[in-house]
């Protein structure tokens, strides 16, 4: 009986929770069974070192944690949720749909090592999350693939152009450059469904970009 997980994954601004939202409406409408999760979850005590780390406590530029310790930040929130809130749902059969997962670990903190050791901390990070702490491997990962400049234009707008509202992430370019590079090499290696969300220098329509999501699900 165990259910599907579906994650949205992609850099910041690229419309994950916009187009998770949209997921978990059209397969509600559909009738099916589907729960809609958010990482980290800034709701919950268990992202308390997440948002510590965001928020520069432990550095202001994001190589200030290396990779191994800030995976584990969000991996123990992601544990919290899936043990307190979606597990049992989960393994009745129902649709999961999560906006960023284990994969933003394998985006942004493979940004923070050389490419030559991309392929170990991978390795490491899988195997930590989905066999060590027993978290669900995605069915299905979507990648929506946004050109960082546009991804910096959205999240200023996101913010009013109030730079001070930025993460340690979002407010340094050259990482969200490094984070796209690794995007692009995780979707790749791992088989991700690439959606791309820009035509030229413009955002594509929220519609046409569902409309792939549909299509690459084979949905609808």
């Amino acid at each position: 009986m165990q259910g599907k997980l579906f994650v949205l994954e992609g850099l910041d601004g690229s419309g994950k929770a916009t187009q998770s939202e949209k997921l978990y409406n059209y397969l509600k409408d559909l009738g099916k069974s589907v729960t809609k999760v958010s990482f980290p979850n800034y709701e919950s005590p268990s992202s308390s070192l997440v948002r510590m780390y965001l928020a520069g406590q432990f550095g202001t530029d994001p190589d200030s944690v290396n990779p191994y310790a800030s995976s584990s930040f969000y991996a123990c929130d992601r544990f919290a949720s899936y043990k307190s809130e979606w597990e049992q749902k989960y393994k009745k059969g129902e649709i999961i749909i999560a906006d960023r997962y284990t994969t933003s670990n394998a985006i942004h903190q493979c940004a923070k090592l050389p490419k030559d050791k991309w392929g170990g901390y991978l390795k490491w990070l899988f195997d930590y999350e989905y066999n060590l702490m027993g978290i669900p491997a995605p069915d299905s990962v979507i990648y929506l693939r946004v050109d960082p400049e546009i991804s910096q234009q959205l999240m200023s707008k996101r913010y009013c152009n109030d730079e001070s509202k930025k993460d340690i992430h979002e407010k340094n370019p050259e990482y969200l450059i490094r984070s796209r590079k690794a995007a692009d090499y995780c979707a790749e290696s791992f088989g991700w469904k690439t959606i791309e969300c820009t035509s030229g220098s413009k955002i594509r329509t929220v519609e046409e970009i569902f409309g792939d999501i549909k299509r690459v699900l084979s949905i609808g």
